[in-house]
Protein backbone atom coordinates (compact mmCIF):
# COMPACT_ATOMS: atom_id res chain seq x y z
CA UNK A 1 0.00 0.00 0.00
CA UNK A 2 1.73 3.59 -1.00
CA UNK A 3 1.28 6.34 1.18
CA UNK A 4 3.31 10.10 1.84
CA UNK A 5 5.52 10.55 4.38
CA UNK A 6 8.26 13.45 4.84
CA UNK A 7 11.39 12.49 3.73
CA UNK A 8 14.93 13.03 5.06
CA UNK A 9 17.60 11.59 3.09
CA UNK A 10 21.30 10.42 4.84
CA UNK A 11 24.60 9.82 4.40
CA UNK A 12 23.43 6.26 6.46
CA UNK A 13 21.64 3.48 5.77
CA UNK A 14 19.80 2.85 8.53
CA UNK A 15 17.56 -0.53 10.12
CA UNK A 16 14.80 -1.01 11.92
CA UNK A 17 14.81 -0.71 15.35
CA UNK A 18 17.92 1.77 15.38
CA UNK A 19 17.97 4.97 17.91
CA UNK A 20 18.73 7.81 15.57
CA UNK A 21 20.35 11.26 17.31
CA UNK A 22 20.10 13.88 14.86
CA UNK A 23 21.11 17.18 14.84
CA UNK A 24 18.62 19.48 12.55
CA UNK A 25 20.05 22.84 11.20
CA UNK A 26 18.68 22.98 7.29
CA UNK A 27 15.60 24.93 6.71
CA UNK A 28 13.80 22.57 5.04
CA UNK A 29 14.65 19.85 7.96
CA UNK A 30 13.57 22.39 10.45
CA UNK A 31 10.76 22.87 8.51
CA UNK A 32 10.21 18.45 8.69
CA UNK A 33 10.49 18.56 12.77
CA UNK A 34 7.68 21.94 12.92
CA UNK A 35 5.73 19.88 10.62
CA UNK A 36 5.80 16.34 12.97
CA UNK A 37 5.61 18.23 16.33
CA UNK A 38 2.67 19.81 15.09
CA UNK A 39 0.65 16.28 15.03
CA UNK A 40 -1.03 15.47 18.16
CA UNK A 41 -0.53 11.49 18.43
CA UNK A 42 3.38 11.32 19.23
CA UNK A 43 2.69 7.49 17.22
CA UNK A 44 1.89 9.46 14.43
CA UNK A 45 5.07 11.69 14.14
CA UNK A 46 6.93 9.47 11.33
CA UNK A 47 9.35 10.34 8.67
CA UNK A 48 11.18 8.38 5.96
CA UNK A 49 15.19 8.11 5.08
CA UNK A 50 16.75 6.20 1.93
CA UNK A 51 20.73 6.42 1.81
CA UNK A 52 22.11 8.77 -0.12
CA UNK A 53 24.01 7.31 -3.23
CA UNK A 54 25.52 10.40 -4.53
CA UNK A 55 25.51 13.77 -2.89
CA UNK A 56 25.48 15.43 0.31
CA UNK A 57 23.17 15.99 2.89
CA UNK A 58 22.86 19.68 3.46
CA UNK A 59 23.70 22.66 0.76
CA UNK A 60 22.09 23.92 -2.58
CA UNK A 61 22.84 21.03 -4.56
CA UNK A 62 21.45 18.17 -2.07
CA UNK A 63 21.36 14.23 -2.94
CA UNK A 64 22.07 13.89 -6.54
CA UNK A 65 21.23 10.33 -6.44
CA UNK A 66 19.36 8.15 -3.59
CA UNK A 67 18.89 4.66 -2.71
CA UNK A 68 15.26 3.60 -3.29
CA UNK A 69 14.97 1.38 -0.09
CA UNK A 70 14.89 3.04 3.22
CA UNK A 71 13.23 3.02 6.40
CA UNK A 72 10.33 4.73 8.36
CA UNK A 73 11.35 6.40 11.68
CA UNK A 74 8.98 7.60 14.66
CA UNK A 75 9.72 10.64 15.87
CA UNK A 76 10.90 10.44 19.85
CA UNK A 77 12.14 13.14 21.41
CA UNK A 78 12.82 16.90 20.47
CA UNK A 79 14.91 19.76 22.08
CA UNK A 80 14.80 23.12 20.28
CA UNK A 81 17.82 25.26 20.44
CA UNK A 82 18.09 28.70 20.77
CA UNK A 83 19.66 29.19 17.25
CA UNK A 84 16.65 27.56 15.62
CA UNK A 85 17.95 23.67 14.84
CA UNK A 86 17.01 20.86 16.74
CA UNK A 87 18.05 17.76 18.65
CA UNK A 88 16.21 14.61 17.71
CA UNK A 89 15.89 11.51 18.62
CA UNK A 90 14.39 8.87 15.91
CA UNK A 91 13.12 5.28 16.09
CA UNK A 92 13.50 2.97 13.35
CA UNK A 93 10.08 0.90 12.67
CA UNK A 94 9.57 -0.63 9.29
CA UNK A 95 11.48 -0.64 5.60
CA UNK A 96 9.97 1.58 3.08
CA UNK A 97 10.65 1.84 -0.58
CA UNK A 98 10.81 5.77 -2.15
CA UNK A 99 8.25 5.44 -5.26
CA UNK A 100 8.62 9.29 -5.86
CA UNK A 101 10.10 12.32 -3.82
CA UNK A 102 8.84 15.96 -4.13
CA UNK A 103 10.92 18.91 -3.24
CA UNK A 104 8.66 21.34 -4.13
CA UNK A 105 7.45 21.89 -0.58
CA UNK A 106 8.99 23.62 2.40
CA UNK A 107 10.66 19.84 3.07
CA UNK A 108 10.69 16.83 1.13
CA UNK A 109 7.58 14.16 0.34
CA UNK A 110 7.88 11.11 -0.80
CA UNK A 111 5.54 8.87 -2.14
CA UNK A 112 6.46 5.25 -0.21
CA UNK A 113 5.17 1.70 -0.56
CA UNK A 114 5.70 -0.42 2.63
CA UNK A 115 8.86 -3.28 2.14
CA UNK A 116 7.39 -5.69 5.14
CA UNK A 117 9.62 -8.23 6.35
CA UNK A 118 8.27 -11.72 5.64
CA UNK A 119 8.12 -14.45 8.43
CA UNK A 120 10.35 -17.38 7.72
CA UNK A 121 11.95 -20.50 9.84
CA UNK A 122 15.37 -19.83 9.96
CA UNK A 123 17.61 -22.94 10.24
CA UNK A 124 19.38 -22.77 13.90
CA UNK A 125 23.09 -23.77 11.81
CA UNK A 126 22.10 -20.21 10.01
CA UNK A 127 21.49 -18.17 13.21
CA UNK A 128 24.48 -19.94 15.47
CA UNK A 129 27.13 -18.65 12.28
CA UNK A 130 25.78 -15.55 12.07
CA UNK A 131 26.36 -15.34 16.37
CA UNK A 132 29.58 -17.22 16.34
CA UNK A 133 31.06 -15.12 13.40
CA UNK A 134 30.20 -11.58 14.89
CA UNK A 135 31.45 -12.95 18.18
CA UNK A 136 34.98 -14.18 16.33
CA UNK A 137 34.44 -10.22 14.70
CA UNK A 138 34.10 -8.40 17.81
CA UNK A 139 37.13 -9.67 19.58
CA UNK A 140 39.94 -8.96 16.48
CA UNK A 141 38.06 -5.44 16.47
CA UNK A 142 38.41 -4.68 20.10
CA UNK A 143 41.67 -4.28 19.80
CA UNK A 144 41.66 -1.31 17.25
CA UNK A 145 38.30 0.23 19.05
CA UNK A 146 35.08 -0.57 21.21
CA UNK A 147 32.57 -2.98 20.99
CA UNK A 148 29.91 -2.30 18.56
CA UNK A 149 27.52 -3.88 20.51
CA UNK A 150 26.75 -3.89 24.49
CA UNK A 151 25.02 -6.80 25.56
CA UNK A 152 23.83 -10.58 24.60
CA UNK A 153 23.33 -10.98 21.06
CA UNK A 154 19.91 -11.79 20.42
CA UNK A 155 18.80 -15.41 19.38
CA UNK A 156 15.46 -14.58 17.47
CA UNK A 157 15.92 -14.79 14.05
CA UNK A 158 14.59 -11.75 12.95
CA UNK A 159 15.97 -9.30 15.81
CA UNK A 160 19.20 -11.15 15.50
CA UNK A 161 19.57 -9.70 11.57
CA UNK A 162 19.16 -6.69 12.08
CA UNK A 163 20.86 -6.08 15.25
CA UNK A 164 24.24 -7.59 13.28
CA UNK A 165 23.44 -5.54 10.37
CA UNK A 166 22.68 -2.52 11.96
CA UNK A 167 25.89 -2.83 14.52
CA UNK A 168 28.43 -4.65 11.90
CA UNK A 169 30.71 -1.43 10.76
CA UNK A 170 30.66 -1.57 6.74
CA UNK A 171 30.67 0.11 3.53
CA UNK A 172 27.24 1.77 2.83
CA UNK A 173 26.63 -0.13 -0.37
CA UNK A 174 26.69 -3.14 1.64
CA UNK A 175 24.55 -2.53 4.94
CA UNK A 176 22.36 -1.24 2.07
CA UNK A 177 22.31 -5.03 0.60
CA UNK A 178 21.59 -6.22 3.97
CA UNK A 179 18.65 -3.45 4.46
CA UNK A 180 17.49 -4.35 0.83
CA UNK A 181 17.66 -8.57 1.43
CA UNK A 182 14.74 -10.49 1.08
CA UNK A 183 14.76 -11.47 4.74
CA UNK A 184 15.90 -12.48 7.99
CA UNK A 185 17.98 -15.94 6.87
CA UNK A 186 19.14 -13.98 3.84
CA UNK A 187 20.30 -11.30 5.83
CA UNK A 188 21.98 -13.47 8.24
CA UNK A 189 23.90 -15.08 5.55
CA UNK A 190 25.11 -12.03 4.05
CA UNK A 191 25.88 -10.46 6.90
CA UNK A 192 28.09 -13.50 8.29
CA UNK A 193 29.61 -13.48 5.14
CA UNK A 194 30.74 -10.13 4.78
CA UNK A 195 32.26 -10.25 8.62
CA UNK A 196 34.12 -13.32 7.40
CA UNK A 197 35.76 -11.21 4.62
CA UNK A 198 36.41 -8.44 7.18
CA UNK A 199 37.82 -11.35 9.25
CA UNK A 200 40.03 -12.40 6.47
CA UNK A 201 41.28 -8.95 5.25
CA UNK A 202 42.17 -8.38 9.06
CA UNK A 203 44.12 -11.74 9.09
CA UNK A 204 46.31 -10.05 6.07
CA UNK A 205 46.72 -6.60 7.45
CA UNK A 206 46.75 -7.09 11.23
CA UNK A 207 47.23 -3.49 12.08
CA UNK A 208 43.51 -2.22 11.56
CA UNK A 209 40.45 -3.39 10.34
CA UNK A 210 39.44 -3.74 6.75
CA UNK A 211 37.25 -1.18 7.12
CA UNK A 212 39.98 1.16 8.49
CA UNK A 213 42.13 0.82 5.70
CA UNK A 214 40.02 0.91 2.67
CA UNK A 215 36.34 2.06 3.32
CA UNK A 216 34.44 4.62 4.94
CA UNK A 217 33.26 3.95 8.29
CA UNK A 218 29.29 4.34 8.63
CA UNK A 219 27.95 7.15 11.11
CA UNK A 220 24.85 8.71 11.78
CA UNK A 221 26.14 11.95 11.94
Amino acid sequence: MAETLPMFPLNAVLFPGVTLPLHVFEDRYRALVHHLIRIEDPAERVFGSVAIREGYEVGDHGAQSLFRVGCSLQLTEVEANPDGSFEIVAVGLERIQLDRLDSSGPYPVGQVSLRPEPTVVVPDHVVERARATFTAYRAALSQFRPDPYEGTLPRDAEYLSWTLAACAPLPMSERQSLLEADDAEERLILVTDLLRAELRAMNVIPSLPATEVARNRWSPN
